[in-house]
């Protein structure tokens, strides 16, 4: 299935919003484990850095692209263990922001 470029922009511009979101979340809570909160950090540079490609759509960066966030959304996951507590908001953002990223790659592939 190939999807519309406008549904890629779509997908990621939520996908960005829940890293924003985890990103502000990691910067309000000090509780939050320094390795989620590198983590997350890198990955909303990674997605700033990604949103040019999403633009203008050149299909092999843009499935580059997702691989990449998709890993470091990984890594965040792992990252959430150490997090005590599932009140949480932190998890929902990084769950949310993943699924999201792996849902697209499958649909890329």
């Amino acid at each position: 299935i190939m999807l519309q470029q406008s549904e890629i922009k779509q997908r990621f511009v939520r996908i960005e919003r829940n890293i924003g979101d985890a990103l502000n979340t990691c910067k309000s809570d000090s509780k939050l484990p320094q390795k989620l909160k590198d983590c997350v950090t890198q990955w909303q540079q990674h997605a700033v850095e990604a949103k040019p490609i999403f633009e203008f759509h050149n299909n092999k960066e843009v499935i580059a692209c997702v691989n990449d966030l998709e890993k470091i959304g990984e890594r965040a996951e792992l990252a959430l263990r150490d997090v005590v507590g599932d009140d949480n908001k932190i998890r929902t953002f990084v769950q949310h922001a993943h699924s999201e990223l792996s849902d697209l790659k499958k649909k890329l592939h």
